[in-house]
């Protein structure tokens, strides 16, 4: 996620760095040495043969402007959605941390065998986010587990497709052993399940948007029309505009290419772009407020972002 720099009214409207120049810059560049050729020969060489109408480009640019803008709405609705989830997971873990500190009750020779229990569970919820993140981002979470589980369980999720609900499960197993020891009250129990059904309606809500794409048809669309458009509209300009068909081509170009860009990357929120969800930045979130919780000294740092991009 781009994390927006204090700067002045002037360096942002020429700002390069995380804008959709980094990904269409060179189809506005394509475009605009189009408007320079068709602009060279109209004006220098009296040649009208590349003039068209440019009734079609009025028509078709104002039907593609809400094209894009729908587009858009549609992409920014996933992402917000996907941060909506994340925002939840946020919360359910540091509500079920502070229901492993509250809730449960042991007499007092039993009290380290429970604090190893609530230490261990809240590592559980840790790992859980960072095995949602790796889920959601196909990468492998073994380097972020390791710090947080016992050799036993990684052996365990070793083989587990879904270990994200592999977690789930032994996080569960944990609120059994604390009932059956008699720390959890029987009424308390609804409370850790509905916890549990949370975690896991996160990352279905969360699977849901990684697994249903905009339709492939519906974004060739876009790219296709937004290119002719883009790329003939020098010839449906230059008769009125002459020698400024570079420039005026430039910006059409930009606000049309820039828009399908955007649209195209906020559609799948949870990957690594510089407009994708900070994923990272929300486990270590989660990590430092449950540490904290459990009153531990060495607690890390948040997460700070390089250049500008907070992943």
């Amino acid at each position: 996620m781009v994390v927006k720099p204090q700067q002045t009214w002037l360096n942002t409207l020429i700002s390069f760095r995380a804008t959709a120049l980094h990904d269409c810059g060179g189809r506005i560049a394509f475009a605009t040495a189009i408007g320079v050729v068709v602009a060279l020969i109209e004006n220098r060489c009296g040649v009208g043969v590349l003039d068209l109408t440019p009734v079609p480009f009025s028509l078709t640019g104002v039907a593609i402007g809400i094209f894009l803008g729908f587009r858009g709405k549609t992409a920014y609705d996933r992402f917000w959605e996907g941060r909506t989830l994340w925002g939840a997971l946020v919360n359910n873990c540091r509500n079920g941390a502070r229901q492993l500190q509250t809730l449960l009750h042991c007499p007092e020779p039993e009290r380290e065998e429970m604090r190893a229990l609530q230490v261990r569970s809240s590592y559980l919820l840790i790992a859980f986010a960072n095995a949602l993140r790796h889920h959601l981002r196909d990468s492998d979470p073994a380097g972020d587990l390791e710090a947080l589980l016992l050799p036993s369980d990684l052996e365990h999720l070793r083989d587990q497709r879904n270990v994200p609900l592999a977690i789930v499960q032994l996080l569960g197993q944990e609120f059994v052993k604390a009932r059956r020891r008699g720390w959890l009250n029987d009424l308390h129990v609804p409370l850790v399940d509905n916890l549990l059904s949370d975690l896991t309606n996160v990352q279905g809500g969360c699977e849901r948007i990684k697994n249903t794409p905009v339709p492939y048809a519906y974004g060739v669309l876009s790219h296709r029309t937004v290119a002719f458009f883009c790329f003939f509209l020098p010839f449906g300009i230059v008769d009125d505009v002459k020698a400024y068909t570079p420039f005026v081509t430039f910006f059409v170009a930009y606000a049309f290419f820039a828009l399908d860009a955007l649209g195209a990357e906020v559609e799948e929120p949870f990957g690594t772009d510089p407009h994708d969800l900070p994923l990272s930045a929300l486990c270590r979130t989660i990590e430092i407020n449950l540490r904290q919780l459990l009153n531990e000294s060495e607690i890390p740092p948040f997460l700070a972002p390089v250049e500008c991009i907070l992943n």
